[in-house]
């Protein structure tokens, strides 16, 4: 761990958190980081991929966001025919660490949790009373809070 990682989590542990969950965020901040930047999707001259959630039937994909995730590829044939897209089952890293992340977060009913889809950033924000105003949307002011990251 370097000098910045131990700061966050020395924040963490003054915010009332255990050194193990401190630690555990931490972890679970890095999935969903690398879950968002999959989400944003990536490319080469070849192609580009992302992941999209949805339903496969018959063939025949179709987008929910609800649904399972699947790793949408399309394939550029660069005029030697139509280019193709395919979609393959991803595992859902995504779902099991926001578990995770509820499950922790129990223990500690005076903080909350914002995800930031971003994947530019850090992904998990932990809120304390105080870093969010009455009745306003932690999208505008999560960086109030304790930014997760490596």
């Amino acid at each position: 761990m370097n000098k910045s990682t131990m700061e966050m989590v020395a924040r963490l542990t003054k915010a009332g958190i255990t050194l193990d969950d401190a630690l555990a965020l931490r972890r679970i901040s890095m999935t969903l980081g690398k879950w968002y930047e999959l989400e944003c999707g990536d490319g080469n001259d070849h192609g580009s991929w992302s992941i999209a959630r949805g339903s496969k039937t018959g063939g025949v994909f179709t987008h929910d966001d609800d649904g399972k995730p699947y790793l949408e590829h399309h394939r550029y044939r660069h005029g030697q025919g139509k280019d193709t897209v395919s979609y393959t089952p991803f595992p859902d890293r995504e779902t099991g660490a926001k578990k995770r992340l509820a499950k922790i977060m129990a223990r500690y009913p005076t903080l909350k949790t914002y995800l930031q889809t971003d994947p530019r950033g850090a992904s998990l924000y932990i809120l304390r009373p105080g870093d969010v105003r009455d009745g306003a949307d932690p999208s505008t002011c999560y960086s109030n809070g304790i930014a997760v990251y490596r």
